[in-house]
């Protein structure tokens, strides 16, 4: 059942767990076909990869972290948010992080790949803005992280690993998501930045 306070985050976490899973144990060759491939984005009109990919995962922990994150952030932030402004904040986090990985990688014939981690970070530093006092708990750790933290992490794994990476995570894409978020909020509720920092530094 699709959560009433926040029915569009609730359907994309469907959306992308059975989605992933298919591709992942059913259907190898979906995943093959919805890669995200910017060398080949405009040579071979892959243009629906740009949207299809940010909902598929490499992984089944790659797909674990981004809907844990995405079920701890979007769920509180959808209600206040409004659902059509939060379905254009994940929308535009996906599109910008896609560019962003265009970018990036246009001119590497090798690189693909997978994943809504873009559209996810988005959704977290959108959220902080919203929510800047809020914490979470990650087993095993005893303690709550503040959001804050846990974003700041999560950039800093993510800058680690796209410089390790060699599978098909799209690693690159978290940066230019979580920018989006931040460039979203100032767009649509600039006054929230102001009142963000004095809660957090209250």
């Amino acid at each position: 059942m699709l959560d009433l306070d926040a029915p569009a985050a609730a359907l994309i976490l469907v959306i992308n767990v059975c989605a992933s899973l298919f591709g992942l144990y059913r259907s190898p060759q979906m995943l093959e076909r919805h890669l995200f491939r910017p060398y080949w984005f405009f040579r071979q009109r892959q243009y629906v990869t740009v949207v299809s990919s940010g909902f598929l995962h490499a992984d089944v922990p790659h797909l674990l972290f981004n809907m844990f994150t995405l079920w701890a952030f979007a769920f509180p932030l959808e209600p206040v948010m409004g659902t059509a402004s939060f379905v254009a904040l994940y929308a535009f986090g996906l599109l910008v992080s896609g560019a962003g990985t265009y970018v990036q990688h246009r001119n590497d014939p090798g690189y693909r790949c997978l994943g809504a981690s873009g559209a996810v970070l988005a959704v977290l530093f959108a959220s902080i803005v919203y929510f800047p006092t809020a914490s979470l708990f990650i087993l095993p750790i005893p303690v709550p992280i503040p959001a804050p933290l846990f974003a700041v992490g999560y950039i800093a794994y993510s800058w680690y690993a796209s410089k390790q990476n060699r599978g098909r995570i799209n690693h690159d894409a978290h940066l230019a998501g979580a920018v989006a978020g931040l460039v979203f909020v100032a767009l649509t509720e600039p006054g929230l930045f102001g009142s963000a920092w004095a809660r957090f530094a209250a």
